[in-house]
């Protein structure tokens, strides 16, 4: 591609409310416009970079047996009514109604599209196992689409769907999908983590995220450095602590009701029992929820955090659904004000709900909680004598925390969710009466699996990933073009050397542009590095008199000259070592 007859629009500016790296990358790079809130044009660049990544997952997903298929984006509502996501869905579908007064949408996602399929045309095992897959728009009304094509509200993803007669092969397929996506995302380039996650409103019992890993993400991941642990903090779980009573006298000491006129805060908690060694490590901090079935306690240690992600779970409730609850809500279950509510049952009244409680606080004693009365405290609280609650994992992990299967010490990353796999079980398919029949002849339902990458987003982070202050960096298997040549000062000599470099790089098979446009040196340098072509080539006056031409990787910071008789060999060569 001759530069001078390309459609790139880059930008000298950082356009107005683009913040973050690849957003304003890819609009000052000229591969993408906005149209509208979360909705973008893919111009000609982009374009180029979006195919290579869609064509990466094409080929994973067809050397793993999945069969490529394209559902419709326009659905009728009575799919996802007859799973009863047409209502949990909410605002984030965009919903339309045709000129008969019909209801439908536009497809988030296509679980109950294929398992209707499916349901029609597979009968029997013999016919299974069956992976379809699509690479398709999709449609989300996000709330605050931001960040460019990291959160959008039309983008383009891969969702593949697997059919098989029971959880044995279905763990198979999953297997078969998680092998396939290490692949893909090694071959995109990205430096990434799988870990555990939560299955959300997708369904499922089994899930884990491919994250990606970039300071800009909006998933906090912790990962452990000794063994192969890796988990979002929504479902990750730390060690259950021993017990940590320092001694008998403590184990056994009496609870004790403590006036603490002013003390509302855990801070100030602490302040107030420091003479007696008390620090965070050894308070109680109790927290109530309330959601559509009524109000719940959460009891974690001071210096922790509730897992909201788990205490929905726990309650059967979407995360969405829960919330603290109000100071007047408080106030009327416990008659006490917040800042002083603790799990101990106070002068006979008990909490009407149910409470759950932090492992790490179970294993504690000469605690000091809440006593449920304005203005007091409990020192010498112990879970299972002075008060019960369900035991379970409630708090988040943090950095430092021991890990679940090695007890070495765990650490955060920040990630972008780049994949996600799911096995689905029969989640849809008895609900949608989706089965086929066995070999005794009887109906079962479908065990499915669902596998989701997002690929405009791929493109996104690829690039938080792999940029500098002077522009995109990208990994050479998606990089739109592989070789820049620049041809530099007007002088016919230097474009004609700059053409026969051009035309042989074509004919060894590299995808190359050569700049050819009426612009100062500096314009084309800083176009270059702006787009992000792994290997750029500059032909001048100076070097073709010794002939020689510049030959510079992107990643690196010095160029090198080489000469002209070698300079397609050479960067061939260094396109190969490139990632």
């Amino acid at each position: 591609m001759r530069l001078s007859r390309a459609f790139i629009p880059t930008l000298k500016e950082t356009p107005k409310d683009a913040v973050d790296a690849s957003h304003v990358l890819l609009l000052r790079g000229g591969f993408i416009r906005m149209v509208g809130a979360g909705i973008y044009e893919m111009l000609p660049l982009g374009q180029r970079v979006l195919t290579k990544i869609a064509n990466i997952v094409r080929d994973e997903m067809n050397d793993a047996d999945a069969q490529e298929i394209l559902m419709p984006a326009l659905l009728p509502a009575s799919y996802f009514q007859e799973t009863g996501r047409w209502d949990v869905y909410g605002d984030v579908l965009v919903r339309i109604k045709d000129r008969k007064g019909g209801d439908y949408h536009l497809g988030p996602t296509h679980e109950e599209i294929v398992t209707d399929l499916v349901r029609r045309e597979v009968k029997s095992y013999r016919q299974l196992p069956i992976s379809l897959y699509q690479v398709q728009m999709k449609y989300r009304d996000e709330p605050r689409p931001r960040a460019g094509l990291m959160r959008c509200r039309e983008f383009l993803m891969k969702d593949c769907y697997s059919f098989d007669v029971d959880m044995e092969h279905a763990r198979q397929s999953y297997d078969r999908m998680r092998d396939a996506y290490h692949r893909i995302f090694q071959r995109v380039g990205l430096d990434y983590r799988i870990v555990e996650a939560d299955s959300g409103s997708i369904g499922g019992d089994t899930s884990a995220e491919f994250q990606i890993l970039a300071q800009s993400g909006e998933d906090a991941i912790v990962a452990c450095p000794s063994c192969n642990y890796a988990a979002n903090v929504e479902v990750a779980v730390a060690r259950i602590p021993e017990s940590s009573a320092d001694g008998a006298e403590d184990k056994g000491a009496p609870m004790e009701l403590v006036e603490t006129p002013g003390v509302k805060t855990m801070a100030k908690v602490v302040e107030f029992f420091a003479k007696e060694g008390i620090d965070l490590t050894r308070t109680i901090k109790t927290l109530i929820y309330t959601h559509a079935g009524g109000l719940a306690m959460a009891c974690v240690r001071g210096d922790h955090e509730v897992n909201e992600v788990r205490l929905a779970q726990a309650l059967g409730v979407d995360a969405d659904e829960l919330r603290l609850a109000s100071d007047e809500e408080v106030g009327r279950a416990m008659k006490a004000k917040i800042g002083y509510i603790g799990p101990v049952p106070f002068e006979g009244r008990t909490f009407e709900g149910p409470i759950y409680v932090d492992h790490a606080v179970g294993a504690m004693s000469g605690a000091v909680a809440g006593a449920s009365k304005t203005g007091h405290h409990l020192r010498n609280v112990a879970y299972g004598r002075d008060f019960s609650g369900e035991l379970m994992h409630l708090r988040q992990v943090a950095e430092g925390d021991s890990c679940i299967q090695c007890g070495s010490s765990v650490k955060t990353f920040r990630g972008i969710e780049g994949g996600h796999i799911f096995i689905l079980g029969t989640h849809y398919s008895a609900k949608m009466n989706a089965t086929f029949l066995d070999a005794e002849g009887k109906a079962n339902p479908f065990v499915m699996g669902c596998y989701g990458i997002g690929v405009s987003r791929l493109m996104a982070a690829a690039i938080e990933q792999h940029h500098d202050e002077g522009g995109i960096r990208w990994p050479k298997n998606i990089a739109p073009y592989a070789v820049a040549v620049l041809s530099l000062g007007g002088d016919e000599a230097v474009d004609r050397e700059a053409e026969r470099i051009y035309k042989e790089l074509r004919e060894h098979g590299i995808e190359a542009v050569l700049d050819d446009r009426d612009e100062r040196p500096g314009v084309k340098f800083k176009d270059a590095d702006l787009v992000g072509y792994p290997i750029r080539i500059t032909v001048g006056k100076r070097t073709l008199k010794e002939g020689q031409a510049e030959l510079k990787a992107r990643s690196e910071k010095d160029s090198a000259r080489v000469p002209l008789t070698s300079i397609v060999g050479e960067a061939v060569a260094l396109l190969g070592k490139a990632r």
